[in-house]
């Protein structure tokens, strides 16, 4: 058992600290910037809240990190009441967020000059992935501050990897959200020209998906999208943060992007069709507006 702290309490980081609660049997006290929700998270789970992230993170030998973007990230962690504050020498700091690459080297180097490890440590799986602990972590930071984290991590995950130095774990999940955009879209034409042309959308995927052409995405949100339903995981609000990500950091490394620009464009437009919280199957619905 280890003493742990959870700073951000959303869809993701609620069911990720119970895990590390109920399945990794560890001492955990949690942050959020809504007190409720630490306290709905306390009654839930029979942990404990603190109301700064550097009290909640006083002692711990783990601390994990799981907010919206690279400035919160930086308020929780470096700010005024952030971790960095009071977090020991020898601790881990796990940072979960979605974020830049260049925050993640950022808070490498202001961790260590703490005496403390850090490790880039997005994930991928969703909210479904979040509540089921199934979750793919990708890391990115030194070898034996993974090796010490890792089993503590296991308790939401079902893959964990090291991908390489600070920063590499983010440069992963932007190959990850590349990848997805790609697919959404593609799997989103798909249902919009055989349903176009007359096809039994369920007969066409319960056969294409054995093939070449199946998908996690095909598996999972082909129902859903043929219905029009799209309230079924990761909204498209956070997409488009995710893609402007990759986006920035491709104009900084020179790498070409064009399928991924476009595709965000057209996350663009589902937003101004209402579609903010719409998961990211949603690309359909613009192709048939």
């Amino acid at each position: 058992m280890a003493k742990v702290a959870f700073i951000g309490l959303g869809v993701m980081g609620f069911p990720m600290a119970g895990h590390l609660k109920t399945k990794g049997g560890h001492d955990v006290t949690v942050y959020n910037r809504t007190a409720e929700k630490a306290a709905a998270w306390v009654e839930e789970f029979s942990g404990k809240s603190a109301p700064t992230p550097a009290e909640a993170a006083e002692g711990c030998d783990f601390v994990f990190v799981c907010v919206g973007n690279d400035d919160d990230l930086r308020q929780v962690t470096s700010g005024e009441n952030g971790v960095l504050k009071s977090m020991k020498p020898g601790s881990v700091l796990i940072d979960n967020t979605t974020a830049s690459a260049e925050v993640a080297r950022e808070l490498y180097e202001a961790a260590k000059a703490k005496g403390v490890d850090f490790i880039d440590a997005p994930v991928s799986g969703g909210q479904a992935g979040a509540e089921n602990g199934v979750l793919t972590v990708m890391c990115g930071g030194d070898e034996a501050a993974f090796e010490k984290a890792r089993p503590v991590i296991d308790a939401y995950a079902r893959m964990v990897g090291l991908m390489g130095p600070a920063g590499s774990g983010q440069l992963t999940k932007m190959m990850n959200q590349i990848c997805i955009a790609g697919i959404v879209q593609g799997l989103a034409e798909a249902v919009h020209f055989g349903k176009r042309a007359g096809l039994d959308i369920e007969k066409v995927v319960d056969v294409i998906s054995k093939g070449a052409a199946g998908s996690w995405q095909m598996e999972n949100r082909h129902k859903t999208m043929n219905q029009g339903k799209y309230d079924f995981g990761f909204a498209v609000d956070w997409m488009r943060k995710d893609l402007g990500i990759v986006l920035a950091e491709a104009r900084s490394n020179g790498a070409k992007l064009p399928l991924t620009a476009l595709v965000d464009q057209f996350y663009g437009d589902v937003q101004a069709l209402g579609g903010n919280r719409w998961d990211t199957s949603s690309l359909l619905a613009r192709l048939e507006k």
